[in-house]
């Protein structure tokens, strides 16, 4: 995509926003965006707020979820009224035959039915079973119609309560770093070059806390939850010696 076409979408994006704000406000009515990207969040997170009279949140199904919707709230309105997001677990029909699936088989089984990406939100994966986030008017068309993910047979079924969703595990990952820039924490999280994540980060696929960082020399903080696109996310849990060589001992906790 080039910088002209950035630009529309970015232009687009902002109006369809404002739209949904302005509804808000004038018909005092709560309105729900489709799921957002980590990059679309930040943009609404940038967007200008003064005097709208308008509250803007975000929740993407459970804790941590990357692909949110946005809900914007009239300030006269007590909010009370749930996200329109369901959840679809998604088993093999037969465990003996179902193959190793990872995020794209689903994913890619889930738009060939036609259905848009902005409709579908986090995708967990966990062994032979997967959980899909999905606008709530879409889980009727899902439970009918996904049947196979690649060559495996599969049963989807609505979960009626979040306390069924898998628990989010992480794996420690420690190590030292010549400091706590982001260009080396992360090569430390991914065991990758130093070099090879400057690129991702120039790229604007790297994001901490939800924001988008263009600094390689961006310095993280414990607690930071950090997110890079086609590698995964983590938590900065700790800061501690330095060692003879000045080098920071640090932990992370790598979501799996």
């Amino acid at each position: 995509m080039n910088c002209g076409q950035t630009m529309e979408k970015e232009t687009l994006f902002e109006k369809r926003m404002k739209e949904l704000s302005k509804n808000a406000y004038y018909r005092g009515v709560l309105t729900f965006s489709d799921f957002l990207d980590l990059n679309e969040l930040h943009m609404l997170q940038s967007l200008p707020k003064n005097g709208s009279g308008v509250k803007v949140e975000t929740f993407g199904g459970y804790a941590l979820a990357e692909r949110q919707m946005a809900a914007f709230i009239p300030d006269a309105l007590f909010f009370q009224q749930d996200y329109p997001i369901s959840c679809i677990r998604i088993r093999p029909a037969s465990e003996k035959f179902a193959e190793s699936l990872t995020h794209r088989d689903y994913l890619g089984a889930i738009l060939n039915l036609g259905i848009e990406r902005n409709k579908i939100g986090d995708i967990l994966v966990e062994g032979k079973t997967a959980h899909v986030f999905c606008h709530e008017n879409m889980a009727p068309f899902l439970l009918q119609e996904l049947c196979r993910v690649r060559h495996t047979n599969v049963v989807p079924e609505l979960l009626n309560a979040l306390e069924e969703l898998p628990s989010l595990k992480t794996e420690k990952v420690s190590g030292t770093v010549s400091s706590v820039r982001l260009d080396s924490v992360i090569a430390l999280a991914f065991s990758s070059s130093r070099s090879s994540m400057i690129s991702l980060i120039e790229g604007g696929k790297v994001f901490v806390n939800g924001k988008n960082i263009l600094s390689n020399g961006y310095n993280l903080k414990v607690g930071d939850i950090v997110s890079v696109r086609g590698k995964g996310k983590f938590r900065f849990e700790e800061v501690g010696g330095i060692t003879k060589k000045n080098r920071y001992h640090i932990s992370l906790a790598r979501y799996c």
